[in-house]
């Protein structure tokens, strides 16, 4: 999911209760009693790491960031911009509502197996107790925990994971594109159900599958209260069965939605969930835009917690009452995640900017330094790279093991790959700025345009240069304008058009824009398959991918499945620095800023260990209400 650049700117144990002999196994037992290694199958295991092994044992019981204890009950408020019209997050068309997610299953769906706050690339046993794979990764096979059930009692089944697999691949084309390596799905065992790869050696695919989100195959089979049959393919409005901590209350479509805890959620105390999802109920409002957000916050009662993403406020804004008298307080946590490209992306399916002179003189008319002195606080750092705060991100000149990938593609990327360090402009004066403009300007002449009067236009045709800048939120102009002034000093008449969320995003998925400020999706430290979808050909022109720049460059393909098929950890990095080198010097689009940490405020109502999960940084499920604990709730599963 894209995030507009001012919302991102600028930038969230016993078993539960059955008396069935099957349901008893806890997750420890399964440990224990796995089977011994197959030579062909692989052995049983109850974790998977792509990076390193994880701090955890394999019959851990709970992240080390909670409290195993917590209290349940209570209310968490929180605020959602724009609106909603969907509860399937599934399908292109539709708005979901706050809450569900079209990657992972948000907060009513469990998926195979269950990605670490805690860890980056590391995922554990959820739906799946355990998981194999052979030595040369042709295939993956999931063995289903028996005490996974839906919401309505009934058993989580093989049946649901194959109808889900490829339901999912029919739905999305991010889907299609995310499993385009698997091959086949069939039930190989009571509980067990295999992945058939169509290649060998891909490492993230066991992962990958890992990440599926099962859908109940009886309930969308079924008929809705109308009377009608039930179609998976369309967005629509009746609360979804679901098997995840919490189910759908009550609703006003597009304006509010409750989320209410299950009681008797059958994964309580499988040990990613322990002490987390401490909340009875969820419950989000929607306002028309992120300023309507901040005054709720500060007012109270809509909107518990905000990770502030707005430079100006965290550094003058917290002097409202409520902070000056200690009900809200603020806090920074450092940020070890990988930090995704921010950027005005540019549509490079239109002409005029699939030069590549062009768009490196749009990048040298960014004058980043002054946005960060007089809008920012100085609190960003410039992005350099699409894998930033990470070993991902490439530096200096490329060494032995990233030409290995690069030296093939010799003849088809920029030369200054080989021979210089990739850097962006800097304003320091008046006199860079003048130079910065001068060799913007001496570029767009190369590319076929020249002055007349005040206006950039083709020499040709005398079509001037225009840019249209999208955004969702008034407070998006206070991040466009100074780059459309930038780029009106070079005679390109940039314009901005803000509207509303629904057409925003209609707009992003159909690629209906020209420039736009958004934070991509967030990476890993172990990218793979997904980067199809961010920068393949094929993502280009598929509506719903997050190649929102339009790349189609067979170079950057190649480059893609090098990360895709890496032989091990060395290769891995050295490929997504090949990849990270040929993009910049692309110059797809104008990067933006980051921040290594997150600046977290919340209303004093929140129980808290004091610690942090190290990479996701900020998990409001593992805090519980404060009021809980004067009145704990004895619910017959907890």
């Amino acid at each position: 999911m894209a995030l507009t650049a001012a919302r991102a700117e600028e930038q969230g144990s016993a078993a539960a209760g059955s008396n069935d002999a099957a349901s008893a196994t806890s997750a420890s037992d399964t440990a224990a009693k796995a089977a011994a290694p197959d030579a062909e199958a692989g052995e049983w295991r109850t974790s998977m790491s792509l990076a390193e092994p994880s701090k955890y044992p394999a019959d851990f019981q709970h992240y080390d960031y909670v409290n195993p204890d917590a209290p349940k009950g209570g209310t968490l408020n929180q605020i959602a911009v724009g609106s909603y019209d969907s509860f399937n997050p599934f399908v292109v068309r539709g708005t979901p509502a706050a809450g569900l997610a079209n990657f992972g299953g948000g907060l009513l769906y469990d998926t195979l197996m269950e990605q670490s706050t805690d860890e980056p690339s590391v995922v554990y046993a959820m739906i799946a107790e355990a998981v194999r794979y052979p030595e040369d990764k042709s295939s993956v096979t999931f063995r289903l925990d028996p005490r996974a059930k839906w919401h309505d009692g009934q058993p989580i089944t093989v049946e649901d994971v194959i109808w889900s697999f490829d339901t999912l691949k029919k739905l999305h084309p991010q889907w299609a594109a995310y499993y385009k390596n698997v091959v086949k799905a069939e039930k190989t065992g009571e509980r067990e159900v295999t992945f058939t790869f169509d290649q060998t050696g891909n490492r993230e695919l066991p992962h990958i599958m890992g990440d599926l989100t099962v859908l109940p195959k009886h309930w969308w089979e079924g008929t809705g209260p109308d009377g009608k049959k039930r179609d998976i393919s369309q967005p629509g409005l009746e609360p979804p069965l679901g098997s995840g901590p919490y189910e759908i209350g009550r609703f006003v479509t597009g304006q509010s939605i409750e989320w209410n805890r299950v009681k008797d959620y059958w994964a309580a105390d499988v040990a990613p969930h322990k002490g987390r999802y401490n909340y009875d109920t969820i419950d989000y409002t929607y306002l028309r835009d992120s300023n309507a957000s901040w005054e709720a916050f500060k007012k109270g009662g809509l909107d518990d917690y905000r990770v502030e993403n707005i430079s100006r406020r965290w550094a003058t804004e917290y002097d409202f009452p409520a902070f000056k008298n200690g009900e809200v307080k603020k806090t920074t946590i450092p940020d070890h995640q990988v930090e995704s490209m921010q950027a005005y992306v540019l549509n490079n399916r239109l002409a005029k900017f699939q030069d590549r002179r062009v768009r490196e003189a749009l990048t040298l008319a960014y004058n980043f330094e002054d946005m960060n002195r007089t809008l920012f606080f100085n609190l960003y750092q410039r992005m350099t790279s699409y894998f930033d705060n990470s070993e991902l991100a490439s530096r200096g000149l490329p060494d032995e093991r990233e030409l290995k990938f690069l030296e093939p593609l010799k003849s088809e990327i920029p030369p200054e790959v080989f021979t210089q360090e990739f850097k962006l402009p800097v304003y320091t004066d008046n006199q860079s700025t003048r130079e910065n403009l001068r060799k913007a300007y001496e570029l767009l002449k190369e590319a076929g345009y020249e002055r007349k009067g005040s206006r950039l236009v083709n020499a040709k045709t005398g079509e001037p240069f225009t840019i249209e800048m999208l955004g969702d939120d008034p407070t998006d102009a206070r991040t466009l304008q100074p780059f459309a002034d930038s780029l009106k000093r070079l005679g390109i008449d940039a314009s901005i058009r803000i509207v509303d969320s629904n057409q925003y995003i209609e707009r992003l998925t159909n690629f209906n824009f020209e420039l736009v400020g958004i934070k991509y999706y967030p990476q890993s430290l172990s990218p793979g398959n997904e980067q199809r979808d961010f920068w393949s050909s094929q993502a280009a022109d598929s509506p719903g991918s997050r190649n929102y720049a339009g790349i189609k460059n067979p170079a950057i393909d190649k480059l893609v499945n090098d990360i895709v098929y890496a032989k091990d950890r060395e290769d891995l990095v050295a490929a997504t620095h090949a990849l990270d080198r040929v993009m910049l010097w692309e110059y797809y689009v104008v990067p933006q800023w980051y921040k290594a940490e997150t600046w977290l405020a919340y209303w004093d109502k929140f129980g808290m260990t004091g610690r942090h999960p190290a990479y996701s940084t900020v998990d409001p499920f593992a805090w519980w209400a404060k009021s809980a604990e004067k009145s704990p709730q004895k619910d017959a599963a907890n």
